[in-house]
This record gives structure tokens, C-alpha cells and sequence, in this order.
């Protein structure tokens, strides 16, 4: 990509947190810098001698936290991340997350897990991602997704599902994540991009280099959540997923209604609220996205066969 272009980008970035404390003449003047630092012109005549104050204020630099990486926003612009990248990132997200959390250890869960992932994923469309699911060990009630096919149900929210069908759309709405790609979006969009590597903990250092200079701590980008639109989507396409895989249509909507009444202060739901619109929201939307549309929908909730952890 002609990195004149990414630079000339920059003036529409001019509003976010990438561009913040840039003045619209300083911003002009660094693009200018740019596009003219390669040419060969004419020597100019030589400018009147300006005071001593102007003079020094013109040769200072510009502070650290004003400085624009062309490249980096051109990417964030233009580009895409090939799959190679989406796993790598994935994979990092998933080892950071799984680096705070372990799953449960109990084989047979992660494999029937696994099974009914991969199920309700090939209903996606997307044939480049290898799925990847897990119970994580906690007792708090959220799911999570990462680039690439990573997705993981905690033995919280486990424990609260009552039949197959649930757990698929659960599992739907994570894999509608990925493969609307919501959360690489989410990392180019954001103010992180350029400065992550510098924010990721410590314990990263020993992780992917280039990944790492990308994503920062995976946990931070799990904290920050998506936006509420990217969640509704999620919503609507999950129950798709499952509908299609042979499930009956409403196991989402039956787990939101189920944690829409949980107590407003229950602690396992904390990160939940963080990260995602309240269910009761999320119902709403729903309700009034489908209109009816899955009444004559049928399937099956597979509640005889749903493996409960002991």
C-alpha cells in the first residue's frame, strides 16, 4: 500500500484517540513532512531570521504521544488481517486468557463441548478456521471468543443451561463473533493499535513478538468488550447457527431470559455487564429483530443427551 496514502489517512483519524492532542495545524504540518521528507526541491530562498523564541519553539520535536505511525494507520484504514494473522492473534488471546483461567478437567465436558461446537460452526460458512471450545474453570457467568475459532463457556454459565439446544445457541452467538470477525475490527478501530505492545504485561514478553505488538494483553481486549451493535448481530446470527444445525431456534433467548433475572449485584455476573448489554436489552433487540420470522422454525433441544458436569 503507497504509504503517502496511509499518511494522507491520517487527517480523517484527526478525531480519534490515535490523532489525540494534535492540533489541526500541527496535524497538517506532519502530513506535509511526510509527503515532501522524499522530494528534491529547488533550495528556497533564505527565510527572514525569526526571534529566538519562534525559532525554538519550531525546532522542538513533538512529544512522544503526538507521534503518528503511518504504516500502522494506513493498515488500520485499508488493510486486513490475512488468516495466518487472525490465528496467531487468536491464539495469543486464548493463551492469555487460558494463562488466568484453566478449564475444568473433565475430558468427556470438552470434548461434547467440542463436538457441539464444531456442529453449530459449520452452519458459518467460514471453511479457513480450525474451532477450538472450552468450559473454563470459574464460577462466573460469561462466554468469550477470539480470532481464529477460539471459544469458551464458563462452568458458570455451564451450570445454568438446561438442554443441548441452549449451549448451541450460546455457542452460536461466540462463533458469530468470529466469523464476523468483530473482534479484528474492534483492534483496528481502536486507539490501541500502535500502543498495545508497549501495554502488555510483563508476563507477555515471552509470547509472540509480533502478535504481542498487535493485540497487547489479551485479557485487556476480553475486558474492553465489543460494541453493543457488534453483540445484537452476534445475538441474531447465533440463533441462526443453531436453528440450522437442528436445534430448536429459542436456547439463546431462553439462557438471556434466565440471566436477565439474576440479581443486578451478583458477582458472577460483574464482567458479564462490562462486556455485553444487559440481557433484558438483548432480548428486546432480538424480539424485534426475528418479528416472528422462527415461529414456523422447529427442532429439537436434545435435553436427554446434555452433559451435566458433576
Amino acid at each position: 500500500m503507497n504509504i503517502k496514502r496511509m499518511v494522507m489517512a491520517v487527517s480523517l483519524l484527526a478525531f480519534s484517540g490515535i490523532a489525540a492532542g494534535l492540533d489541526g495545524k500541527l496535524l497538517e504540518e506532519r502530513i506535509n513532512q511526510e509527503l515532501n521528507k522524499d522530494k528534491k526541491t529547488p533550495a528556497a530562498p533564505k527565510p527572514a531570521q525569526a526571534p529566538a523564541a519562534a525559532q525554538s519553539a519550531a525546532a522542538t520535536p513533538p512529544p512522544d504521544n503526538q507521534k503518528i505511525d503511518a504504516r500502522q494507520l494506513g493498515f488500520a484504514l485499508f488493510g486486513e488481517y490475512t488468516i495466518e494473522e487472525e490465528k496467531r492473534i487468536g491464539k495469543q488471546i486464548a493463551g492469555d486468557l487460558l494463562g488466568a483461567v484453566q478449564l475444568v478437567n473433565d475430558d468427556k465436558l470438552q470434548r461434547y463441548v467440542n463436538l457441539v461446537g464444531n456442529w453449530v460452526a459449520l452452519q458459518n460458512g467460514r471453511k479457513d478456521v480450525t474451532w477450538h471450545f472450552g468450559i473454563l474453570d470459574t464460577e462466573d457467568i460469561n462466554a468469550f471468543a477470539a480470532p481464529g475459532g477460539y471459544v469458551f463457556v464458563t462452568k458458570g454459565l455451564y451450570r445454568r443451561l438446561n438442554n443441548e439446544a441452549e449451549l448451541a445457541g450460546v455457542l452460536g452467538h461466540e462463533i458469530a463473533h468470529v466469523s464476523q470477525k468483530h473482534h479484528l475490527k474492534l483492534l483496528k478501530q481502536s486507539s490501541l493499535i500502535g500502543a498495545l505492545g508497549q501495554a502488555a504485561s510483563s508476563k507477555a514478553k515471552s509470547s509472540d513478538p509480533a502478535v504481542q505488538n498487535l493485540i497487547g494483553n489479551g485479557a485487556e481486549i476480553m475486558a474492553r468488550g465489543l460494541d453493543k451493535n457488534a453483540e445484537f448481530e452476534a445475538d441474531r446470527i447465533g440463533i441462526v447457527y443453531a436453528a440450522r444445525a437442528g436445534y430448536e431456534p429459542w436456547g439463546l433467548p431462553s439462557v438471556l431470559q434466565d440471566m436477565a433475572g439474576l440479581p443486578a449485584k451478583d458477582s458472577r455476573t460483574s464482567l458479564l455487564y462490562k462486556t455485553h448489554p444487559h440481557p433484558a436489552d438483548r432480548l428486546a433487540q432480538l424480539g424485534e429483530a426475528v418479528n416472528g420470522r422462527l415461529d414456523a422454525v422447529s427442532g429439537k433441544d436434545m435435553a436427554s443427551r446434555f452433559y451435566r458436569i458433576r
